[in-house]
Parts: structure tokens; C-alpha cells; sequence
């Protein structure tokens, strides 16, 4: 009696079952499978969308006004490289390129410096109103262009820099800081605290943390942020339109393929007007295969630390 009493009842048995979660169903497993190859097919699809057009517009810029209208979808008998050069030189493309470039990689740069200073202040330090001027810089986020654009007109009028690469490398800062303060900022927020104190104790300025220390371990956000900013300036084509009408010498690539396919009527050059496009759209994939990983860890480097 003893021994029964003192032998220890039997527990309930652990049943790997137990800790079997729903998503571990065999129903729930298809579920997710389904639901995968749809998104697979979706994506699919949209690459299909951004592939094909260009892929035409390419094999367009070879081919004769004959051929891109009666054979579309067919290979050129010969490439024609001379459509190119017509379009670098006697549609001034050229000349519009420089432009872009010139214009483009300044206010890049002023945005990256501006927005990296900014953020890095509303990020790490904390002061009176810190979360007033971040959300005015958000807020200029559900401000798009064509909703300022008659005001804007005369500001920069108004200043005299109308017509002129200054006007429209300060417009192209001003509407690309709030899209690189909100991701900069958050980003910035991820790094950690014991490096940058650690180089305080050491007696290193605000000035020489935030260019020494912060802004080499931001390099993927500020990468990727830049690559962003790239195109969306280099693609952008009513700022150019209002703020440069008056100065074709100085216009944008964008302006410059516009006027291609409106000036010449019924006589439009097609075979120079899809080089053009071309020339337009190739700087920005070469990019961007060129800096596809470290766009990629910038993007996901803040989740992870």
C-alpha cells in the first residue's frame, strides 16, 4: 500500500501534437502554396508589363519608320546605329543629356547632405518641437508637384531664377526632402547608441560623430535613398516644363524627347524618337544593376538591427 501510495501518479504524456499550430495544417500548408504561386504569377506579370514595352522601344530604335509600323514584333534586318547618332545630334538628345546630368547629381547631392543632416537631428537628439518639424517635413510628402505648381511659378520668379539651373536644382532639394527625411531618419534611428557615445566619451564634436561615425554606418541608406532619388529627378517632367520653358538651350532630357515627338507634325522621326527613349532609360537600369545590393541591403538593413 505504501509503494502505491508513494509511486508518483503519471502526468499527462507531452504529445508533440500539442504544440502543432494551425499553420502547420496540411489545409493551411496549401493555403499558403496557393497563395504564393498566385503572387508569383502576379509578379510575373508586372515584370511582363515593364519588359516588353521596353524591350520594343529598343528594337524600335533600329529599325526604319517602314518597320515599326508594319513589323512591330519582328528583329531588324540591321542595326541601325545611325537612328542614334541622329538623335544625339540633330534632336540636340546630347545636349539634353548633359543637362539632366548636371542638374540631376547636384540636387542629388544637395538632398542627400541637407536630408542626412536633418534626419540625423530629429533622429538622435531630443528637443523641444523635434516632432513639429518632423511631421512639416512629412507632411510635404502628400504635396505632389502639380498641386503648387502656379505658386511655385512665381517664387521662383519672384527670385529671379527663373530659366535657370539654380531654380531648378533648389525645387528638385525641396520636393525630394520629406521622402528622404522620413526614410533617413527612421533608418538613422536604427543605428546603435554605443558607438556614437563611445566616440562622445572620446571626444569627438556633433559635427565630427555625424560625419566620422554616423554617416559610414549609414552607407546602405543612404545608397539606396540616393538611388531613389535618381530617378525620380532624372524622370521628372512637369517641374522642368513650367520652370525651364523659356530656355530650350537648358532643357531637360525629358522636355527634349517631348518636343521630338510634338515639333516635326506629321513628319515625327520615329526611329530617333525611340533612340531617344532608349538613351533616357538606359542610365537608370545600369544604375541600378549596378548598385542592385546595396539598394537591396538598405531597404532591409534597418529591420535587422
Amino acid at each position: 500500500m505504501t509503494a502505491i501510495i508513494g509511486r508518483a501518479a503519471p502526468g499527462p504524456r507531452n504529445n508533440p501534437s500539442d504544440g502543432k499550430t494551425h499553420a502547420n495544417t496540411p489545409s493551411s500548408r496549401r493555403r499558403i502554396n496557393v497563395l504564393g504561386a498566385i503572387g508569383h504569377v502576379l509578379l510575373a506579370a508586372w515584370a511582363l508589363l515593364i519588359i516588353v514595352p521596353f524591350i520594343w522601344v529598343f528594337l524600335a530604335s533600329f529599325k526604319n519608320t517602314t518597320e515599326i509600323f508594319s513589323a512591330p514584333w519582328t528583329l531588324p534586318d540591321h542595326l541601325r546605329w545611325e537612328n542614334w547618332g541622329r538623335a544625339w545630334n540633330k534632336a540636340h538628345v546630347g545636349r539634353y543629356v548633359i543637362n539632366s546630368v548636371l542638374v540631376v547629381s547636384l540636387s542629388t547631392a544637395g538632398t542627400m547632405l541637407l536630408s542626412s543632416m536633418a534626419a540625423y537631428v530629429l533622429a538622435r537628439y531630443r528637443f523641444w518641437g523635434n516632432r513639429l518639424i518632423y511631421f512639416a517635413f512629412v507632411a510635404g510628402i502628400a504635396f505632389p508637384p502639380s498641386l503648387a505648381v502656379v505658386p511655385l511659378f512665381f517664387v521662383v520668379k519672384n527670385f529671379g531664377l527663373l530659366n535657370t539651373y539654380t531654380g531648378l536644382i533648389l525645387v528638385y532639394i525641396a520636393y525630394s526632402l520629406p521622402f528622404t527625411i522620413f526614410f533617413l531618419s527612421a533608418f538613422l534611428r536604427s543605428l546603435p547608441s554605443s558607438v556614437a557615445e563611445a566616440a562622445t566619451i572620446d571626444g569627438a564634436s556633433h559635427t565630427r560623430l555625424f560625419f566620422s561615425v554616423m554617416l559610414p554606418m549609414a552607407k546602405p541608406g543612404l545608397i539606396s535613398l540616393t538611388i531613389f532619388n535618381l530617378i525620380g529627378q532624372w524622370a521628372q517632367y512637369l517641374l522642368p516644363l513650367v520652370l525651364m520653358a523659356g530656355a530650350k538651350d537648358k532643357w531637360m532630357l525629358t522636355q527634349g524627347i517631348a518636343d521630338i515627338s510634338t515639333a516635326a507634325g506629321f513628319e515625327a522621326d520615329w526611329s530617333s524618337l525611340f533612340a531617344a527613349l532608349t538613351i533616357s532609360i538606359l542610365p537608370m537600369i545600369v544604375m541600378y544593376v549596378i548598385f542592385q545590393r546595396q539598394i537591396q541591403a538598405g531597404l532591409t538593413a534597418g529591420a535587422v538591427q
